[in-house]
């Protein structure tokens, strides 16, 4: 339920209703009960729905379409994983990096395609205030206090680290970066879809590795004299050990200049300790070294600024 109330609604009616249904059936419960804990997710259950079965229309469906072919469905969630490449998220990261002594040697951690290691070539539009390039063009809605950036990154350098890295010239791959966005979000597909053809162009360079142990010598490529930015966005939450997640950011804010986490409120919760209350729900808390500085909305469509 908390899927639906917290995070679906208001951004997809459909995955609202679906979640709903799941928390309200005893079988799908159960089959989600028999699968490992890390693969008991709503945003997996409903993308691998998807995936089989396309986007059906109500949970009727769902729950017939999920009894017909459990086992293939099964396979897909414990093959797959929810690496959503959201580059629209680059709208809340902008403010802080645009800021940052340039130029910038940025390392993403979950970077799943790496379509967040390219801000400086994405549009932005912040309300009236735009800049960048003219497609893919990112609105980002954000509050008075937000220090809206006036020039885009220089990067120097740059490289993603992830488990299981997607490549945006594997049709496989993008079929499955497309089945994550949510329904009704055709603008969003749309644009994901942009940066996935910037994408295949660039080839930001992605390393297959596990951020717990491989970041800090994926970081000393770094070329001297730029800034060494650190970050991430909805990936500490799968690290399901606080005592790791609270390792990686000793060892990021050692090893780099800068570190960036984009993260739901409880990945930290010293951090969230020191943010303004309440939380708006189902909203991410951006902090930079440690330091809690903005509300986000989730996919990158709002920023609110209290830094």
């Amino acid at each position: 339920m908390r899927f639906a109330s917290e995070e679906a609604q208001g951004r997809s009616p459909l995955y609202e209703e679906l979640a709903r249904g799941v928390a309200g059936d005893r079988g799908i419960l159960d089959f989600l009960l028999d699968l490992p804990p890390a693969r008991r997710q709503a945003n997996l259950l409903l993308a691998a729905v998807r995936h089989l079965h396309g986007t059906l229309p109500n949970f009727e469906s769902f729950r017939d379409a999920l009894q017909a072919k459990p086992e293939e469905l099964r396979a897909v969630m414990l093959t797959r994983t929810t690496q959503t490449n959201e580059p629209a998220r680059c709208a809340v990261l902008l403010p802080v990096l645009a800021g940052l002594p340039q130029p910038l040697a940025l390392l993403e951690v979950g970077a799943s395609a790496g379509l967040c290691l390219l801000p400086e070539r994405y549009g932005y539009a912040y309300g009236e205030h735009r800049l960048g390039a003219e497609e893919p063009v990112f609105p980002c809605e954000a509050n008075s206090a937000t220090p809206l950036p006036t020039r885009l990154p220089l990067v120097a350098w740059r490289a993603g680290l992830d488990l299981h890295p997607l490549d945006v010239t594997s049709a496989a791959d993008v079929s499955w970066l497309e089945t994550l966005v949510w329904p009704e979000q055709e603008q969003r597909r749309s644009r994901l879809r942009q940066a996935i053809g910037l994408a295949a162009k660039e080839r930001p360079p992605l390393h297959q590795g596990d951020l717990r142990q491989d970041l800090v010598a994926l970081l000393a490529q770094a070329p001297a004299g730029a800034t060494r930015v650190v970050f991430h966005t909805a990936v500490l939450a799968y690290v399901t050990s606080q005592a790791d997640r609270e390792n990686f950011a000793e060892a990021a804010m050692r090893h780099a200049d800068v570190w960036i986490a984009n993260e739901a409120p409880s990945v930290f919760p010293a951090i969230a300790a020191q943010a303004p209350s309440p939380a708006p729900p189902g909203h991410f808390l951006l902090s930079v070294n440690g330091r809690p500085v903005a509300w986000t909305d989730p996919h990158g469509a709002s920023i609110s600024w209290f830094g």
